[in-house]
């Protein structure tokens, strides 16, 4: 285990709810020993010291735009990813709707508000369908469309429930999709940064997240005032039952 690999396993019952839900959410999908593709995951830390292979896939920083919302990979990001991270065997710099990843290679997927930011979201899902084996599942997170309709920043649609969940089964037999994380100011303060130079700063988002996590249980069918949707998917369609 690396120092940024113990230090994030330290930190995380302090992190914000979202951050907590997801980890925890890879973690029971993820059989240790699993090889898993990690979609826009160059600075995820939703994958960190799990035991498992992980192959890192994002496009590389090309332009103003991605270097302004913090997107792509850059030779500093490539670095600093190698150093930090001790289960990263591979990283990968295409786009995935285009990618020359072999079919049937993972045992799992894990996209983390990523989809809202493709394009083509029907090739998107359709080529993480294909690169996972029989069996296979994959994660996904993305902003709540019943609750926050209008797309922010660089994202492309943000998704109704109903709407994901038939995009993804077009290309899988199971598909789940959940609501979650409560908006509100807890929600914000959370995910201001901890840091040692902020103490008063980091005490606050520290007890805003201690807040939030109690008002986000049990939200997986309330579409008002959730930010998130979850999303697991299994047994691609494309490969044998």
């Amino acid at each position: 285990m690396t120092p940024y690999e113990l230090m994030r396993w330290l930190a995380l019952p302090l992190l914000p709810f979202f951050n907590v839900k997801v980890r925890g959410d890879v973690r029971e999908l993820a059989r240790p020993g699993q090889k898993v593709l990690d979609v826009g995951g160059r600075r995820s830390p939703h994958t960190v010291g799990l035991p498992i292979e992980v192959t890192v896939l994002d496009l590389p920083q090309e332009s103003e735009t991605q270097a302004e919302y913090g997107l792509g990979v850059n030779a500093e990001v490539l670095a600093r990813l190698r150093k930090q991270r001790s289960n990263v065997l591979d990283v990968v710099l295409e786009d995935m709707t285009r990618t020359r990843l072999p079919s049937q290679t993972f045992d799992g997927v894990v996209c983390v508000e990523v989809i809202e930011h493709v394009d083509d979201d029907e090739r998107f899902v359709e080529q993480i369908a294909r690169v996972l084996r029989p069996g296979g599942w994959a994660y996904f997170t993305t902003p709540n469309g019943d609750y926050m309709p209008i797309p922010q920043g660089d994202h492309r649609r943000h998704y109704k429930r109903e709407e994901l969940r038939s995009l993804l089964h077009k290309h899988f037999r199971d598909v789940e999709v959940t609501y979650g994380v409560a908006t509100g100011k807890d929600r914000l303060l959370g995910l201001r940064a901890l840091t040692p130079r902020r103490p008063l700063q980091t005490v606050r988002a520290v007890l805003a997240n201690v807040r939030h996590r109690k008002a986000s249980a049990g939200l997986e069918d309330r579409a008002v005032k959730t930010a998130n949707l979850f999303a697991v998917a299994r047994n691609p369609r494309n490969a044998a039952p």
